[in-house]
């Protein structure tokens, strides 16, 4: 019998670990080539992780909400057959003789690493905690000693200390409130105290009897936080803008079935949005940014995020990477795809990531218009309203009349830090003027 080692395996460049869900089998379980063994969570998406041999699981090392890093070993897999490393530990179980000198070498070897060990000064808790590698990294860069960082009180899963968590102690550990000296006559003296800083109490919440307490999902608390961050971070200012899509609607009605039928793809508005907005992001690089401390990435790629609403409600933000190089077909075929798949929580983690710009389609849910949220670290979110038949003026070079149009709102929420009211509604502006000008006669 071999035993093969399932490890975690890489799930994009930025994530370093996961959480782990659930165990779909248990020690004990046969289990074949592709089956998911367990599913796992990261704060990009969540996904399973198939088995790359048929065996039985003889040993798992970790547990449900156990954090695991990237290329730790998860569960040990029995298959028939003596693997490579069987033979190779039999080989290795004949003595070997050391002589004195490997010996020595050896000792000044161990001291080195002890030495650099105890300059690194490592974080562990000696209470037994578990702390993230981006938790320990910013403890060693703030200065905070083993004896602070238990004392946190985390929030996260089992009393965990969260980056939130050990953020919002550095802020309030540098925000001391710092005694002013009074002015004071020579002769006479007086005795002062310092006055304590106010600590804000959080309101209560009280439940009746009555009231239902639900608790918020993994996702749901991701995505608050990630609001509450955004909202944190840039200054959010919106711009409005009226569009009339007139010819955009009747050109989808007149190609809609053909391109069914030639493309197998259902023909949405939201391709075309995506296609319109990668145009105006070419012609105002500016908004196709991120901030980085006081420095700004102009970025080279035009990557859209697309909101799409899962089936419990929540938001995922999946991303078509190069939007302005693909044509309708193109377009269609990823909104499509990404949309289905996230939907039914197939998402990769790396197609959630290296968004530029975003799009989310209010309309869908009956809005005429909203107030989007920037998804750090960008610098513009667009918000697409209902499509309205609604009366409108019509210029003519005979005179104006009232006709029946179809118009929708465009809101427009951009980072003030770096973007100007003047960049934010030109930007706007030249996604609504593409949009009128669209070609009735367009070929797909």
């Amino acid at each position: 019998m071999a035993k093969f080692e399932l490890k975690l395996p890489k799930m994009g460049e930025s994530v370093a670990e996961a959480t782990i869900t659930s165990w779909l089998k248990e020690v004990g379980d046969s289990i074949e080539m592709d089956d998911p063994v367990l599913e796992i969570a990261t704060d990009k998406v969540d996904s399973e992780v198939p088995s790359e041999v048929d065996g039985v699981i003889v040993e798992r090392f970790f547990d449900v909400d156990d954090v695991v890093q990237v290329g730790q070993v998860l569960a040990v897999i029995e298959t028939e057959g003596d693997s490579a490393s069987d033979q190779n530990t039999k080989e290795d179980d004949a003595p070997v003789e050391i002589t004195e000198d490997q010996e020595k070498a050896v000792e000044e070897i161990t001291q080195q690493i002890t030495n650099v060990q105890e300059s690194v000064n490592p974080i562990v808790s000696s209470d037994n905690k578990f702390y993230s590698p981006l938790v320990r990294n910013i403890a060693k860069a703030e200065n905070i000693s083993q004896s602070e960082l238990d004392a946190i009180v985390g929030t996260g899963n089992e009393g965990r200390v969260t980056k939130n968590d050990i953020l919002d102690y550095i802020k309030n550990r540098t925000n001391k409130p710092v005694e002013e000296k009074p002015v004071v006559d020579a002769s006479v003296t007086i005795q002062t105290k310092p006055v304590a800083k106010a600590t804000p109490v959080a309101v209560p919440v009280i439940s009746s009897g009555e009231d239902e307490i639900i608790e918020m999902t993994r996702m749901g608390k991701l995505i608050a936080n990630h609001m509450t961050d955004s909202l944190q971070t840039s200054a959010h200012v919106q711009s409005f803008i009226e569009a009339d899509v007139t010819n955009v609607w009747n050109w989808r009605k007149k190609v809609k079935d053909n391109f069914m039928k030639q493309e197998g793809e259902n023909l949405t508005f939201t391709p075309i949005f995506m296609e319109v907005i990668a145009k105006a992001l070419r012609d105002y690089p500016m908004m196709n940014i991120s901030v980085k401390g006081d420095t700004i990435i102009k970025k080279k790629n035009i990557n859209l995020g697309m909101a799409a609403a899962l089936p419990d409600g929540n938001l995922i933000v999946p991303v078509i990477k190069n939007a302005d190089q693909l044509n309708l077909v193109g377009m269609t075929k990823q909104v499509n795809d990404l949309a289905k798949r996230a939907r039914e929580n197939k998402l990769k983690p790396d197609e959630i990531q290296d968004g530029t710009y975003t799009i989310t389609n209010v309309g869908s849910f009956g809005s005429i218009m909203g107030t989007p949220i920037i998804n750090q670290p960008q610098v513009g979110i667009l918000a697409l309203g209902a499509i309205r038949k609604v009366p409108a003026v019509i210029e003519t070079p005979e005179g104006d009349f009232i006709g029946i149009r179809y118009k929708m709102f465009l809101s427009h929420s951009y980072d003030h830090r770096v973007v100007n009211g003047a960049l934010g509604g030109m930007f706007v502006k030249a996604v609504k003027d593409y949009l009128e000008a669209w070609d009735v006669n367009r070929v797909i």
